[in-house]
């Protein structure tokens, strides 16, 4: 488990998770909160402990500040489900929705089916074991681009919910 900054702009999750090479996400927590920098909190698949090290290590050296939270249990047990609140400076945020399959490829087909201009303003994903993964996304679309929003959601091939409307989303997280 690890907290890892990344900087708030399109683009820069999809880099992150080429970072990470073929190991997978196990977990991921995000919502925007500040116009330069993003805090993720993100669970990673490694084969050994000193793994961990190495990968803290490697983001670091890619400019990605990254603290390692696996024996941090104030932040296993609690913060990872706090990980939100509003984000009135979200502009244009659509929340979608998503069910991904749990194979090998399936974040990054997502990413890599997204349009590029769109900053991803919330994102909630943990592996629960089942054969597809839950998946929360907030993006930023401007109006004048909603015909191509509506063509990645057909392209993608996820089944998916607009819950932009969402009373709890408007409540909790709007």
């Amino acid at each position: 488990v690890l907290a890892v900054t990344i900087p708030e702009k399109p683009g820069a999750f999809k880099r992150f998770c080429r970072l990470l090479g073929e190991r997978s996400i196990t977990e991921f927590n995000y919502r925007y909160s500040d116009p330069k920098k993003a805090h993720i909190f993100v669970g990673v698949a490694i084969a050994d402990p000193a793994e961990s090290a190495e990968l803290v290590t490697d983001l670091i050296a890619q400019g990605l500040p990254a603290l390692d939270l696996t024996d941090n249990e104030v932040a296993k047990l609690h913060l990872r489900h706090l990980v939100g609140g509003h984000a009135p400076q979200a502009e244009n945020e659509v929340v979608f929705r998503f069910e991904f399959p749990e194979k090998p490829g399936a974040l990054m087909k997502f990413l890599d089916t997204m349009g590029h201009n769109w900053n991803i303003s919330l994102f909630h994903y943990r592996n629960h074991g089942a054969d597809f993964g839950r998946v929360l996304v907030g993006m930023q679309v401007p109006p004048n681009e909603q015909g191509e929003f509506v063509t990645f959601l057909q392209n993608l091939g996820y089944p998916f919910w607009d819950e932009t409307h969402n009373p709890a989303y408007q409540l909790f997280l709007g």
